[in-house]
């Protein structure tokens, strides 16, 4: 499926596998152990100074206490090199010992009456009949009570442990799997052979990247009489009217179930295990599926690291490999001008502004364009598609972003690269800007020349002559191989974190947990940005721990202000125990909407479509209280509808957003860089002074929200207010031309 089956039954060379090249030495486990906490992350708690149970026993048995020379001994106490030592043996290193005693002078300065023991050994050190050291234990029991993660180190580090997750899954470990890893490169049959499998099967599941995959098995499966149910995030289609399970099931590979057993299973994009957000979901489908087969299909980068990973599970791997069906050549020429476009070319930007630049741009030629990018609806991507795969549609022409990597069938004839560089998040969640990688373009390319298309070749080219020696360089580097897995804490091991330290927030939690997290070199812990992100938001909302855990795991886009709000919404809706019904979410969204009239329109729909979607992803979490999953999934599929009636007429909309956006505020805030019109020239019949929407940096900032049109125009007039004035040497050469005319008088 997503290649025709004419022509692949002998496409490829199966053996048993052992690993190319020796194994990687993973680093010692011990070292993970030994590795000292990032105590940075400690935050002290508040220590109330509550009235001594013994009242004001110590003061009569004794004298009160001064408190300047109170204040004396305890920063002798603190000075001791002996005390800080014995301090770091109990798990206080220098930041914990510096906040402990900063907290606990402020206890025994503020408190009126301190208890009795306590007061008895400051009156003998300050009388010098008792040792300074004998504070240290009264000292520990305070630095205890600020930082209580000191007294269950041992405990927290075991449950932090991740050097072994293949125990997580005993199921999958009780029975012997055999793994086949179906390895290729794109549009070389390699998935196809594994679904024949996944068909031929009495019970079988296929995990897959994305919801448009999960939607093409389960709509193939079920058209070749092999009944299959689809399992996403957002939806559940049981074909059985009943609802019962049928034995197949396709599903997004965060879905799929680790306990149920089947005799055949199908993971795709393995490659995709080092992902440093998902990474985590592919190491859980392969170590935790209980199925008699496991059928990986990806790149051949993988092959060593997925057979190292099953020795750890006494299984073997067998190694399936195929070549590519139809060819794909890198052109010696880039494109350079929009004029030069051909039926069948398709543009890949990496930024929706360029997405909206470069379609504007082919219009204005006449040519009809498709836009597909990944924040669109998967409806209206698929109708995208579907206009441009048309041979009787006059649309020739697509501009997408490398979200038709993975998910779509495309004819396409050519791939053009309009940049090489993609912004990225790292496995900090630090925003980054970097060159695409060999897998990376790869993954583009080969949707050129597909095998079930209209065109048997693929071409790749650039748009900018300067970029194409930096692709065929990329293209011809070998693939990094895969090296890691990635892994994610679980709600029980949280919860375990949780009861230890009952009073520290979520995002706190996740931190320490990050921090003690014991992993081989086999692993990597994922990045917990986004989910740390999201508790942090609903931290003063007062939920259960586990209804807060699955709130922050939903899927959302964190970039969207109006997703992020609604996100908040739906928190505290919850927490006061009100079902979150229909009419509160249409009143919500002032639902019914209206076509777009521009982009920003646009960007509002597409942002309003992810809310319904994250509503019906909570409503299979907690039905009760997001009731309304079938009404709310009616008018978010008329919402589709009305988004595809947007992207249809985008020119429109883009032209409505220019006539709303002032040109340029001056020669000093447009850049060259940007006023360079991508990959054209002038078009013949236009102005020559026109720019293509988001050459100005003005417009650019409008559009990104650094700026308000508000203060667009009164920079604008600040501008032309300066350029009245001589300043620098305009105001020199002014002076100079008055004295010459006066001495010539």
């Amino acid at each position: 499926f997503r290649r025709c089956s004419q022509g692949l039954a002998n496409n490829y060379t199966g053996h048993m596998c052992a690993p190319k090249g020796p194994l990687r030495t993973c680093p010692s486990s011990s070292d993970s152990a030994s590795r000292p906490p990032d105590t940075s992350l400690f935050v002290p708690l508040a220590v109330k100074s509550e009235v001594a149970k013994d009242g004001a026993v110590g003061e009569e048995l004794t004298q009160p206490l001064d408190k300047s020379e109170l204040l004396k001994v305890l920063n002798r106490f603190y000075k001791r090199k002996e005390m800080q030592i014995l301090a770091s043996e109990q798990g206080l290193d220098a930041r914990l010992f510096h906040q402990a005693f900063i907290s606990f002078r402020k206890y025994i300065l503020e408190i009126n009456t301190l208890n009795a023991d306590l007061h008895i050994i400051l009156s003998d050190i300050c009388c010098g009949a008792g040792h300074i050291d004998d504070i240290f234990p009264y000292f520990m029991r305070h630095a205890k009570q600020i930082f209580p993660m000191l007294d269950c180190m041992d405990d927290l580090r075991k449950i932090s442990d991740l050097r072994v997750p293949a125990n997580w899954y005993p199921e999958a470990r009780a029975i012997q799997r055999r793994v086949i890893f179906h390895s290729g490169p794109t549009n070389s049959g390699k998935t196809y052979h594994a679904i024949q499998r996944y068909l031929e099967a009495k019970s079988a599941i296929y995990c897959g990247p994305l919801k448009l995959l999960a939607h093409e098995i389960f709509e193939k499966s079920n058209t070749a009489s092999v009944p299959c149910d689809l399992v996403t995030g957002e939806e559940r289609t049981f074909v059985d009217l009943d609802g019962r399970q049928s034995s197949h099931v396709a599903c997004t590979i965060e879905m799929c179930s680790v306990t149920t057993p089947y005799e055949v299973a199908v993971i795709d994009e393995i490659q995709m295990i080092k992902d440093p957000s998902r990474g985590w979901a592919w190491t859980r489908a392969l170590l935790g599926l209980c199925a008699e087969e496991i059928h990986v299909c990806g790149e051949a980068a993988a092959i060593n690291f997925i057979t190292e990973l099953m020795l750890t599970t006494g299984e073997e791997v067998e190694v399936r490999n195929y070549t590519r069906l139809t060819p794909f050549s890198i052109s010696d020429r880039a494109v350079e001008n929009l004029d030069n476009l051909k039926p069948g070319d398709c543009i890949v930007c990496f930024s929706k502004n360029d997405i909206y630049s470069v379609s504007r741009q082919v219009e204005s030629r006449g040519l009809e364009c498709a836009v597909i990018y990944g924040s669109l609806p998967p409806g209206t991507k698929l109708a995208q598609a579907k206009k441009f795969n048309d041979p009787d549609d006059p649309c020739k022409i697509l501009v997408a972003t490398d979200a038709i990597g993975m998910g779509l069938n495309l004819s396409i004839r050519r791939i053009i690269f309009n940049s090489l560089v993609k912004p990225s998040v790292n496995e900090k969640g630090e925003k980054e800007v970097a060159t695409i990688t060999t897998s990376q373009a790869l993954q583009i390319a080969g949707r050129a020349g597909r095998f079930s298309s209209v065109f048997k070749e693929g071409e790749v080219t650039t748009m900018h002559h300067e970029d194409l020696p930096v692709l065929k360089e990329i293209l011809n580097r070998p693939v990094d191989p895969v090296e890691m897995a990635g892994l994610h804490p679980t709600a029980e091991q949280v919860e375990m974190f949780a009861y230890h330290l009952p009073q520290a927030t979520l995002s706190n939690l996740i931190d320490i947990f990050v921090s003690l997290s014991q992993v081989d070199g086999l692993y990597f812990v994922c990045n917990v940005e986004d989910f740390k992100f999201l508790a942090d938001m609903i931290q003063h909302i007062p939920l259960n721990l586990r209804s807060r855990y699955v709130f922050c795991t939903a899927p959302i886009n964190r970039k969207q202000p109006f997703v992020c709000i609604s996100f908040l919404k739906f928190a505290r809706q919850f927490s006061r125990d009100e079902p979150l019904t229909f009419n509160w979410v249409c009143r919500h969204v002032n639902w019914p909407l209206v076509p777009p009239k521009n982009i920003k329109d646009l960007v509002h729909l597409e942002a309003v479509h992810d809310v319904l979607d994250l509503y019906l992803w909570l409503s299979y979490r907690f039905m009760d209280m997001f009731p309304d999953a079938n009404l709310v999934r009616e008018i978010q599929q008329e919402l589709d509808i009305i988004i595809q009636t947007g992207v249809r007429n985008i020119t429109r909309l883009i032209r409505a957003a220019e006539a709303q956006v002032p040109e340029a505020v001056g020669p000093g805030l447009t850049s060259p860089s940007l006023r360079r019109a991508r990959g054209s020239k002038a078009h013949p019949g236009t102005s020559p002074n026109m720019r293509p929407l988001g050459s100005s940096l003005g417009s650019r900032l409008v559009q990104e929200g650094l700026l308000t049109q508000e203060l667009l125009q009164q920079l604008q007039k600040e501008w032309t207010k300066e350029q009245k004035q001589p300043t620098g040497v305009a105001k020199v050469s002014a002076g100079m031309a008055t004295k010459n005319k006066k001495k010539k008088k």
